[in-house]
């Protein structure tokens, strides 16, 4: 069975335990630490997913936590495709409800990624991500999510000459949460590409339609500090590198680093002055089978590493590593379903010359395609 055909099955069994991933978020709270996700902002939480379907939880969804923040709030992310139930969902949803925004945007990328031959889906293939922003705008319901695309199926390597398939999708993007196209920000996307080196790929797009105006890249598989300093400075990132080099070092001499990444805002003047690292202790690949499986004393040495930054708040930092666990089974009236949970990656945010926040994002994600 592919992946496709499990989520398909997934979605299919979930449709019998409810309706809505608020009916399904209800069932996790007893395993996820107060400390990381306060009562006050779970039920924030459970209202957004109470307007989403519970078939998205056959795909990844998760929670961005942020580390530096004394408060216990987080932000809620989701998984969904054209094709499958939760894609149907938005289809629906633009079709019987004017009004929502979200659904439109979404309905406009789907019908890209569907038309004959695609270029969008050779790239994106046709699956998207969506982050709700909970702790920003208290009480607005029609703020759209910061929506996302990854080139899952053409990978956007460094040197591959591939900056056309840049284009397209800062288009798609643009295009589908109603913005007007700006040729100087998508020259400057397909300049970031054009600067990678080999070896290194642009991982994921994404645009925040409720914020300030800004094209989120992240740019992945820098090999040593001195490769991803000099990537900067040839983008013409206007911080200080010696910011950059401070953070990756000390990270670097208590924890095992692999490789790095970066996340840039890419707008029409230029790449903004924020930037997001991300320091990998697992290599993820799209297509990697066990993409979604973590050993349990992955982002051990990491998390001892970060407990050393005065920034963060110890407390969040033991709760986090308790997060991940072995793949559990639960029972549910249709059956078992196997629940899969992890640390995906931790972004250190660097901004005005220095290290201002550290934010875990976590992922969970069902699967009903397994053995009765």
């Amino acid at each position: 069975m592919d992946i496709d055909e499990a989520v398909t099955l997934t979605q299919d069994r979930l449709a019998e335990e409810g309706g809505t991933m608020g009916d399904l978020l209800g069932r996790f709270r007893g395993r996820i630490s107060p400390i990381l996700i306060g009562d006050p902002q779970w039920e924030r939480i459970l209202e957004c997913a109470g307007n989403l379907p519970i078939t998205m939880g056959a795909q990844p969804f998760g929670f961005e936590l942020p580390l530096h923040e004394g408060r216990p709030v987080a932000d809620f992310g989701v998984s969904l495709a054209s094709g499958n139930r939760s894609g149907d969902f938005f289809e629906e949803r633009a079709r019987t409800d004017e009004t929502d925004e979200t659904a439109r945007a979404v309905s406009r990328l789907f019908r890209e990624m569907e038309a004959q031959d695609s270029p969008l889906r050779e790239i994106a293939g046709r699956k998207l991500m969506l982050e709700y922003d909970m702790d920003s705008a208290p009480g607005s319901k029609n703020s759209l999510p910061g929506i996302f695309l990854r080139p899952g199926e053409r990978t956007l390597s460094g040197g591959a000459g591939l900056q056309n398939d840049v284009g397209i999708v800062v288009d798609a993007l643009v295009s589908a949460v109603g913005w007007e196209g700006i040729a100087a920000e998508r020259e400057n996307a397909e300049r970031v590409y054009l600067a990678q080196p080999e070896d290194t790929r642009l991982d994921s797009f994404g645009v925040f339609p409720s914020r300030e105006r800004t094209i989120r890249l992240a740019v992945m598989g820098f090999k040593s500090q001195g490769e991803i300093c000099s990537y900067l400075e040839n983008i013409g990132w206007p911080g200080r590198i010696p910011a950059v080099e401070s953070v990756i070092s000390r990270f670097r001499e208590r924890a095992d680093i692999v490789r790095s990444g970066a996340n840039l805002d890419v707008r029409e003047e230029g790449v903004g002055p924020t930037l997001g690292l991300t320091l990998i202790v697992k290599q993820r690949y799209t297509k990697d089978s066990r993409y979604w499986l973590d050993g349990l004393t992955d982002w051990d040495l990491f998390l001892e590493a970060l407990s050393h930054e005065d920034l963060v708040v110890p407390e969040k930092v033991e709760a986090l590593a308790g997060w991940v666990s072995k793949p559990t089974k639960l029972f549910a009236k249709s059956g078992p379903f196997l629940l899969l949970r992890g640390i995906h990656h931790i972004k250190l945010v660097i901004s005005g010359n220095r290290l201002r926040q550290a934010k875990a994002y976590v992922f969970m994600v069902l699967s009903g395609a397994i053995p009765l």
